[in-house]
């Protein structure tokens, strides 16, 4: 597509959020599980390694009682090596991975510094660890070909902490039966199960969820299950590889002593009456409040849908009953930031005003400032009408703060007003988009089910669209695409080191609770397709003729993913779907810098301060990638940073006008080409028509 098209598009996307489509070309995507819902221990067993419970490596010296020893515990921060050795996919999933433990645990990881024991993380054959610290300085931990699921490694580096496989517990007889004659000859020790004396439980009940537990067909020898639980509810939940389970947090927290985790900082539905230590503002003139439903909507709040009688509860700002230009400001409890970066989640419902708006501030409070510095970081506007809304919003506060919840009263008619619930706030980072798709469940197993996003751009500047595949039977599929965008002429191509993480939120009021399904796919620039071109090249030489709703054609490269993103049946479990919508978060990071080989630990500190002389404008952060600082710049769903040091911004509203104006002056520029043709024409005819004339007159002088 021309740079001058895709605003246009874009502007249609606000109002087009879900784009049912015509099936994609099978050899159109590329499936990175090849069409097969692989776990740990198929992958293992592929590769014929005979590795202990199927993913263990045990040394010489090891028992089962390491998680009981004291001596086998890793410290709170554990050192770490990333491996040249890994994909870069795998790199940029092991980190997420991390934060998926800091948000949850106390369990925090750090770059290697020459501490006498350490995991270094490499590609080798298969996924697999050893159980616990073994205190012989590198120790290692495999993540191997598809095994760069952030799932997978969270269940390995559980290995690592010291955590055997959940069926084998004592008790484990009293919740599944092992079907022994369904099992591979040889692999019968892998069900073995260990006494309490060997192995500890914690006190934790038997966890069907648990990221540590096998699946129902883990080592069949045909097509039965392995394992049945006696539960029968259970048997397509045994074997997830989404996330920790609460017990599976309880357990680490227990073992590790944990108080609290280190990224978490606050969640609130608002069930209790004291809608979690928050306080209503002296300086505004209304207030927030504390209901379980509103007679224009919302019925409910978000927490529950309604499902739960005498609880339900959200916060509700009136403002049909006051002025335009009316606040009512909610504020936190005083929060302590340790990482300098914030993400606010909350869900959002307007029954007011179309005009009304919601504004998040941060009410700081610098040394000696008890009153606090009251800053504004957003305006939320246009909410629309009669539906709960997911929203996030960035912070970067450094000193101790609150955040305050304004809602404003807009012009026009309000028969209702603004409502918040399901606040969540970590010290993670935002999604870069919100995919929202409503009335979804329609789409399940449906010919209508192939979606496509509207078009988002990454904070470098490359436009894409999500591909999710719901028409299959059984599974669920998802693909990454980059298509043809207004920045191509000035991106690098084929596109580089580009992560893309899509992450299925299974919207628990609690983020610590949640198991979200998550999936990461990274471009390769030399990867090739089976005709010799790049896969990641520029869309509009590579890509396909495509078509938005709206008319405007585009082109759309090839799709990058997986057929077998999660089960159906998993999908219509926990709170993936809430009020028949579904939520698809969605980053794109550049994670180039990752390519380059780790610097080992020396006798003295290394200061890398190439960045301290290296200024990025409007917020970029400085990187060091080949030895050189660059900035990376910010960006928002129609608006970006570029530029060297990311001084110039661009918008969609920009580009709409550059497009006009290229269209009016290439419309100029022909016109005067077309006059002087013309004029040239007549020109040259008349001179024709002129000699013509006297070559006549001087025949018929001769002819007399």
């Amino acid at each position: 597509m021309d740079s001058w098209y895709l605003p246009w598009f874009l502007l249609f996307s606000a109002i087009l959020p879900v784009v049912p489509g015509l099936p994609t070309r099978e050899n159109f995507v590329k499936d990175v599980d090849g069409g097969l819902d692989q776990d740990i221990f198929d992958i293992n067993e592929d590769l014929g390694l005979d590795l202990f419970e199927g993913d263990i490596r045990l040394d010489g010296a090891q028992d089962r009682n390491s998680i009981i020893g004291e001596e086998y515990r890793w410290p709170h921060t554990i050192p770490y090596v990333l491996e040249d050795s890994l994909g870069m996919n795998a790199k940029g999933v092991i980190l997420n991975a991390f934060e998926r433990y800091r948000l949850k645990s106390c369990i925090d990881f750090k770059p290697w510094a020459g501490e006498a024991n350490y995991i270094s993380v490499f590609k080798g054959s298969g996924c697999w660890s050893s159980v616990g610290n073994r205190h012989v300085g590198k120790q290692e931990l495999s993540i191997g070909e598809n095994c760069d699921r952030i799932a997978t490694v969270q269940h390995e580096f559980l290995h690592a902490l010291g955590f055997w496989h959940e069926q084998s517990r004592s008790d484990r007889d009293d919740y599944v039966s092992i079907m022994w004659d369904r099992i591979l000859s040889g692999r019968e020790h892998n069900f073995n199960t260990y006494n309490d004396q060997v192995s500890d439980s914690l006190n934790v009940p038997y966890d069907y969820t648990s990221v540590m537990h096998y699946s129902k067909t883990a080592f069949q020898n045909g097509t039965e299950p392995t394992i049945v639980t006696r539960i029968s509810d259970f048997m397509d939940v045994i074997g997830q590889r989404m996330d920790f389970s609460d017990h599976d947090l309880l357990k680490l927290n227990r073992l590790y002593n944990c108080t609290t985790s280190l990224s978490f900082m606050d969640s609130c539905n608002f069930e209790l009456e004291n809608v979690c230590g928050m306080i209503q503002s002296s300086n505004d003139n209304a207030d927030w409040q504390w209901v379980s439903q509103v007679p224009r909507g919302p019925e409910s709040d978000h927490s529950s849908m309604g499902q739960c009688k005498g609880s339900g509860f959200f916060m509700h700002f009136n403002s049909s009953s006051v002025s335009v230009g009316a606040t009512a400001l909610l504020e936190s409890r005083t929060l302590y930031p340790k990482r300098g970066f914030q993400c606010l989640q909350f869900y959002l419902y307007n029954t007011g005003s179309e005009n009304d708006q919601l504004n998040i501030y941060t009410r700081e409070y610098p040394a000696g400032n008890v009153v606090g510095t009251l800053t504004l970081v957003e305006e939320i506007k246009e909410i629309p009408i009669g539906s709960w809304q997911l929203y996030h919003v960035t912070l970067k506060m450094t000193n101790k703060f609150r955040v305050v919840f304004g809602g404003v009263r807009g012009a026009g008619a309000s028969l209702g007003g603004l409502s918040i619930d399901d606040i969540n706030l970590s010290e993670t980072q935002c999604p870069h988009h919100i995919w929202h798709i409503t009335n979804f469940t329609q789409f399940i197993g449906s010919s209508r089910g192939t979606l496509y996003s509207p078009p988002f751009y990454s904070p470098k500047g490359y436009a894409f669209q999500i591909h999710l595949n719901l028409s299959h039977s059984t599974n669920a599929g998802i693909y990454f695409h980059l298509i043809s965008g207004a920045n191509d002429d000035q991106l690098q191509w084929p596109c580089p080191w580009q992560q893309a993480t899509m992450t299925l939120l299974d919207q628990n009021p609690d983020i610590r609770q949640r198991m979200s399904n998550q999936r990461s796919v990274t471009t390769d620039p030399f990867m090739t397709t089976d005709n010799g071109n790049y896969f990641w090249d520029r869309p509009s030489k590579v890509g396909e003729v495509a078509f938005f709703p709206n008319g405007t054609q585009f082109r759309r490269g090839q799709g990058f993913g997986t057929s077998a993103f999660i089960t159906h049946k998993r999908l219509k479990s926990r709170d993936f779907i809430k009020g028949d919508d579904v939520y698809i978060l969605l980053t794109v990071e550049d994670i180039s810098h990752l390519n380059s080989t780790p610097v080992q630990p020396t006798a003295g500190p290394i200061v890398n301060d190439l960045c301290m002389n290296f200024k990025c404008e409007n917020d970029g952060i400085c990187i060091v990638q080949n030895g050189k600082a660059e900035c990376r710049c910010l960006s928002g769903e129609d608006w970006w940073y570029m530029g060297e040091r990311c001084e110039r911004r661009g918008s969609t509203r920009d580009t709409i006008v550059i497009a006009a104006s290229s269209t009016a002056a290439m419309f100029a520029l022909m016109l005067i080409v077309t006059l002087i043709s013309v004029y040239c024409i007549r020109k040259k005819y008349r001179r024709r028509a002129s000699s013509n004339t006297a070559a006549m007159t001087l025949e018929n002088q001769h002819a007399f």
